[in-house]
């Protein structure tokens, strides 16, 4: 579904991406890992446009993604931020029903408001909560109304940015369950960036790691353990010592 080839983004005389090459096969969930800085978000953002790179790739669906028609292009996506960014201003349900109210193919109010009380239901909240604002509402309770906006469209691909960020460890693998179920139902194809390797375990088909502007290793998540690379033993396990050097 995602294929990217030789993928190079600076900024400035920061080179960020040096020659990514990823494939992501439909239906599957693909999970990035890496240290704070590695360029996760920055691939993501070019994979939407957001981010134009410098040099490089990116097809999706076999389309090379600066020759397609953006609107049409990006309702096939549906992202869960880190933060949740929610519309601090608008109802849970307005915020869920975001996309369904606007642009090509919107719908009535009443038909909005009803999709999105039927993926609330979905994330495990009751339709009493679709006209709260996200600030009554808790941090899990924000993740899940944001996961909700990302599934609202049925969109083909889903992007997960640190899903579990800032959750205890209970309502972080509430969310890791959640979103391996959906994207098994929907049989959507889903990238995840995140530090968490439980999350890595529970939501990941692959994985891959990003360091040093370049993929080192992806595989299967059943060989992740396995491999010899140093890199990722050292980032799976949080060793101190090894080749990836910390900031002292």
């Amino acid at each position: 579904m995602i294929r990217i080839t030789d993928l190079h983004k600076s900024f400035g005389t920061n080179a960020v991406l040096r020659g990514v090459d990823l494939h992501v096969p439909k239906g599957e969930s693909m999970v990035i890992i890496g240290g704070s800085g590695t360029g996760k978000s920055v691939l993501l953002k070019c994979i939407l446009g957001l981010v134009t790179p410098d040099s490089g790739i990116i097809e999706v669906d076999g389309q090379d993604v600066t020759k397609v028609k953006r609107d049409a292009f990006l309702a096939r996506f549906g992202m869960l931020f880190q933060g949740g960014a929610l519309f601090d201003s608008l109802s849970v349900w307005q915020n869920v029903a975001f996309r369904l109210l606007r642009g090509p193919g919107r719908l009535p109010k009443a038909e909005a408001r009803a999709a999105a009380i039927e993926k609330l239901r979905r994330v495990g909240l009751t339709p009493e909560v679709a006209d709260q604002f996200p600030a009554e509402l808790s941090g899990g309770m924000q993740k899940r109304v944001g996961l909700a906006r990302a599934i609202a469209a049925e969109p083909e691909i889903i992007f997960f940015d640190e899903p579990t960020t800032g959750l205890d460890p209970i309502m972080a693998g509430v969310i890791n369950a959640l979103i391996r179920e959906i994207v098994e139902e929907m049989g959507a194809t889903a990238m995840t960036i995140t530090h968490d390797m439980s999350s890595v375990r529970a939501i990941a088909d692959r994985v891959a790691m990003l360091h040093g502007g370049k993929i080192r290793w992806s595989g299967p998540v059943a060989e992740l353990d396995a491999t010899p690379d140093p890199y990722v033993q050292q980032f799976i396990h949080g060793r101190a010592e090894g080749p990836i050097e910390s900031v002292r």
